[in-house]
Parts: structure tokens; C-alpha cells; sequence
């Protein structure tokens, strides 16, 4: 076999499905890529067994087709250190070695039989599937990853959960201490269908969309989802089992409103929060008229800090405790300028929404409250 490729093209295509392949395989030929020539299309895959990448570089002077396997590694180092120019690629079928001429010099290593690389499932016959805007799923991602867990008790918490109405899609992730959802009314489904995509195939499919702007077709069965779109192909393992009721566990009428600018609220807690305990990472937020005092503190240290912003509250005086790191990623996954806090009490979980929402989208983040001493 031989072809000609271009060392950026190759290597940009090479670098964005190489994060799919895991630092310890329990298959060794999981360390590589699986190559497929066919006319002047090449098709790359990468998998760890449970998630396969698979996007195709247009190459020149092809002479053959079929498989072959090159470590990742292998490819991936040395392709960084080179400036844009032609690759010539020859490989020779009957001991795999593997020749790569370039500009000023040449590589050679042995490649693998690509017939061992594990083969990709079918699709199930109950197949769901739906077209949406790489750029909706890219922002429905984005919100809602930050909440998803680590909870090996839990399973179908570590994951984004895709809820399919025929007026609506929803995203939802939540680890039991907050909650994303994302509702957009501009996606709609033929049918109720869900489905939940765990974390690492959830990232990997962001850094993906990150460059495309068509559309993405989205198929699913029970146990896997097909992402489809101009450049790559996903194809991921979901989590099994039954997703709680989000719903339920949303406050639908908090009576206290705070309408406080998103930004200056952001930036203050990064401030207050580095002087609380790092244990807890306690934050007060006591509320007056249109006033909210931030404090922090660390007894065993002696540290503590008070900041005040102005914001919009007429409700009674209010003290509540948060936890900062979860506010914080709160605030910087909302992109309105302002922000409105809802509350009741502070034993109760707080909402947070931005004043405005984005065209067809409805936002809504949760966090549930910390004891405070006084």
C-alpha cells in the first residue's frame, strides 16, 4: 500500500480522536490507530472499547487498499515536530513494515494487521434518531457537563442525560449537591426517547463540535449512540439504567428573588471563597435590602473575608451557605449578564437563572444549601 497525505491535515485529524485512547488498553492494539484506505479516502479509528472515534483524511498517488495499525504514540510525536509538507506512506503487506518519506529525511517502524483491531457493534432494530445543530448539542453539552458525578454507587449520575419530547429537549446532569437542565424548544423528537452519555464520550464529543457547524445525526438504541456529522463519527457505550425524576427535586415556588449582575457576583466569590475552610469551602450569603454581604472564613487559620455587591432584593433579611466551588461553576456556565437567585429558606435548595434566556432555550441550575453555624 501507498499514498500521499498532507502532515498538517493528517495530524489535526489524528490529534482530535486521539484523546479517546485510554493510557492503560486491556486490548494492546487499542494503543493504535486502525487505518483504512480506500481510493483516496482514509479512514482513521481510534477506541478504547468503549467509545470509537472515526474520521478520514483525503490523500494522493494511491497505490492499494486495506487495513493496517500504527501506534499512536509512535505517529503522534513526531508528526508534531513537522512543518507542513507531503507525507509519503508505504507499507509493506507482508511483514507490516511501515515507511513515511518526507521532506528532509524518513521514519520506519512495523505496524500491526488491522483484521485484530476489534470490529464495531451494528445498531440494535429499535433505533431512535433525530437530526439537531452541532452547535445546540455543543451548548447543551457545555452546560450541563460541570454537574455530572463521580459516583461509582450511582452510575447513571456520571453522565449528561438526553430527555426527548415532541416539543422540546432537555439536558440534565446533576451529582446530588447541584443540577444543570437545559431545555431547548427548538429540538423536537418524534417520540418521548432518552438516553444517558457518560462523561468521557460527553467530553470528547465537545472538543469535536467545537469545529463543526452543520448538523449532527444523533441514532440510539439501547445500549449505544451513533453521532454523525460532516467530519467525525462517534460511536459510544451508554449508561444503563433509570435516570431519576429531575423534576422532582426542583423548588417551584422559591418567594425570594436576588437579580444580581452575573460577573461582579462571579468574581467576588473566586475572591471571599479562597478564605474558607478548603474543606468545606463554605460561603455565607447574607441578603438585605438590595444588598448582598459574601463572607468567608477559616477558624483554624484565622483567615476571613466579607465582600458587598449591590443587587435588586426587597424579601426579608436572609442568611444562607453555600459551597463556593459549586457557585462558582454555577456562575461561569451562565453566559447572561445578570443572574437571578431564587430561594426560600436556608434549609431549601436555591435556583439560579439567568435574567434573559438565549432564543428557545430555558436554563435552570440547582444547588442545594449548606448548614451554617450561626
Amino acid at each position: 500500500m501507498k499514498f500521499d497525505v498532507s502532515s498538517t491535515a493528517l495530524l489535526s485529524r489524528l490529534q482530535s480522536i486521539s484523546k479517546v485512547i485510554a493510557s492503560k488498553n486491556s486490548l494492546p492494539i487499542l494503543d493504535s490507530f486502525l487505518f483504512n484506505l480506500e481510493g483516496d479516502k482514509l479512514t482513521i479509528t481510534a477506541s478504547d472499547s468503549e467509545t470509537r472515534l472515526l474520521t478520514s483524511v483525503d490523500v494522493m498517488n494511491v497505490e492499494g487498499e486495506g487495513l493496517f495499525a500504527i501506534s499512536a504514540k509512535i505517529l503522534l510525536d513526531p508528526l508534531k515536530e513537522l512543518p507542513e509538507q507531503p507525507l509519503h506512506f508505504s507499507i509493506n503487506e507482508d511483514n507490516m513494515e511501515v515507511f513515511i518519506h518526507f521532506q528532509n529525511g524518513q521514519y520506519s517502524f512495523i505496524g500491526q494487521r488491522g483484521d485484530t483491531y476489534p470490529q464495531q457493534k451494528p445498531i440494535g432494530e429499535n433505533v431512535t434518531s433525530l437530526q439537531i445543530e452541532a452547535q445546540i448539542l455543543l451548548n447543551g453539552l457545555g452546560r450541563a457537563l460541570f454537574a455530572t458525578a463521580d459516583d461509582e454507587l450511582r452510575p447513571v449520575m456520571n453522565g449528561v442525560y438526553f430527555d426527548i419530547n415532541t416539543d422540546s429537549m432537555t439536558f440534565v446532569a446533576s451529582d446530588g449537591h447541584k443540577l444543570a437542565r437545559l431545555r431547548n424548544y427548538a429540538i423536537k423528537g418524534e417520540e418521548r426517547a432518552a438516553f444517558i452519555l457518560a462523561k468521557k464520550p460527553a467530553n470528547l464529543l465537545r472538543s469535536v463540535l467545537a469545529k463543526e457547524q452543520e448538523e449532527v445525526l444523533i441514532k440510539f438504541d439501547e445500549n449505544n449512540a451513533y453521532f454523525t456529522c460532516s467530519n467525525f463519527e462517534m460511536v459510544c457505550r451508554l449508561i444503563e439504567g433509570r435516570y431519576p425524576n429531575y423534576n422532582s427535586v426542583i423548588p417551584q415556588e422559591n418567594p425570594y428573588k436576588v437579580t444580581i449582575d452575573r460577573v461582579s457576583f462571579l468574581n467576588a466569590l473566586k475572591r471571599v471563597s479562597v478564605f474558607s475552610n478548603p474543606a468545606s469551602s463554605l460561603v455565607k450569603l447574607h441578603l438585605l435590602d438590595n444588598q448582598l454581604i459574601i463572607s468567608a472564613q477559616d477558624i483554624d487559620f484565622s483567615t476571613s473575608a466579607e465582600e458587598k455587591i449591590i443587587c435588586q432584593y426587597v424579601d426579608p433579611e436572609l442568611k444562607i451557605g453555600f459551597k463556593g466551588t459549586f457557585l462558582i461553576e454555577i456562575l461561569a456556565n451562565i453566559s447572561s449578564e445578570e443572574v437571578v437567585i431564587e430561594l426560600a429558606d436556608p434549609t431549601r435548595a436555591g435556583t439560579i437563572v439567568p435574567a434573559e434566556n438565549e432564543e428557545n432555550e430555558d436554563l435552570l441550575m440547582l444547588i442545594m444549601p449548606m448548614m451554617l453555624n450561626d
